[in-house]
């Protein structure tokens, strides 16, 4: 099985020059694509003048994560793709688990196990090995729930998990042209979880493959500051509109909306006064858009069973479930 791992860039000449030349050497059988979302620096230059067997995908301008997958991904040739940063350092033998997953289950989501390439026994925030949700769209992962994480010790087998981290997942061509892509309104944030959820709907699977282990520097592209918070805030409540069942959706969003009152007034007793404000400004933007939200929902595929648990900020801040297999 050929697979075509596509990088998405924008400015990270840097990062380019640490990890692009393992993710070559490392991934056999592989055509590496480079989808840049018209970088200002010298990406593109440093990558034509070293790495001529890199194909590149010009895009005329920044797309952000979501639109310029979806752009760049019609010009990749394999049937199956790697979703993968810039930031990923990969192991050797890394494709190897995956396509022995996708021969078992071919209209699949796979995500490897993600660690944390500065503190490598331990997994990493974006990811860490496969994702869930909780009934109100907050997202927790085996090996990280919120800004705990885990030892990597071993303890997470192959498993089916919700979602696949968009830091590194793999996927058939034919299933994403299915499920429609990533949302591109998202830009950037949750668009991978709102992917795994739509083909969650549709039928499909996601899992995690453990033996198949990349490193993630995380946060390289987009810094953990107010702009990511909005994004996170605005994203998920879009993605909730979008994904869960109309019975259920009033009562969730009205549950949910308090959630994130109470988060933003942790943010601000605490000082942080943009990310505050970043909170409520993804709840004006998300609200002056929910007709058009409401409007492309399609009301006949939405599952009932997304969620692991009722409740990730209840059982990690009232209970003290700090770890994964403490739920």
């Amino acid at each position: 099985m050929k697979i075509g791992i596509v990088i998405i860039n924008w400015n990270g000449l840097n990062l380019l020059k640490k990890y692009l030349n393992k993710i070559i050497l490392n991934s056999d059988n592989s055509t590496v694509y480079i989808i840049d979302n018209n970088s200002s620096d010298e990406s593109i230059l440093y990558v034509r003048e070293n790495y001529k067997e890199v194909k590149i995908i010009s895009l005329d301008k920044n797309y952000g994560f979501a639109e310029g997958y979806n752009k760049g991904l019609k010009e990749v040739e394999e049937d199956y793709v790697c979703i993968i940063n810039n930031d990923i350092l990969v192991t050797k033998d890394w494709l190897d688990p995956i396509r022995k997953k996708f021969k078992k289950h071919p209209e699949s989501i796979i995500q490897p196990t993600i660690l944390d390439i500065n503190n490598t026994e331990y997994f990493e925030y974006a990811g860490a090995s496969g994702g869930f949700i909780d009934k109100y769209g907050y997202p927790f992962c085996r090996g990280r729930i919120f800004d705990t994480i885990e030892k990597d010790n071993g303890q997470y087998n192959d498993s089916k998990i919700f979602w696949a981290s968009g830091a590194c997942f793999f996927i058939s061509k034919n299933i994403f042209n299915k499920i429609g892509g990533f949302d591109k309104s998202f830009f950037a944030h949750m668009e991978e979880i709102d992917l795994c959820w739509r083909a969650f709907n549709l039928g499909y699977n996601s899992y995690s493959v453990t033996s198949s282990k990349v490193f993630h520097v995380g946060a390289a592209t987009i810094k953990k500051d107010s702009r990511k918070i909005y994004l996170n805030y605005r994203n998920s409540l879009i993605m909730i509109t979008k994904n869960i069942p109309l019975k259920s959706l009033l009562s969730t969003l009205f549950i949910r909306l308090i959630l994130d009152i109470i988060a933003s007034l942790r943010f601000l007793f605490q000082g942080e006064f943009s990310n505050f404000m970043s909170v409520y400004k993804a709840h004006i933007e998300y609200f002056y858009s929910l007709k058009s939200i409401l409007r492309a929902r399609n009301n006949s595929i939405n599952q009932a069973n997304y969620f692991k648990i009722n409740s990730i900020v209840y059982k990690y801040f009232i209970l003290g479930k700090k770890k994964f297999f403490q739920l």
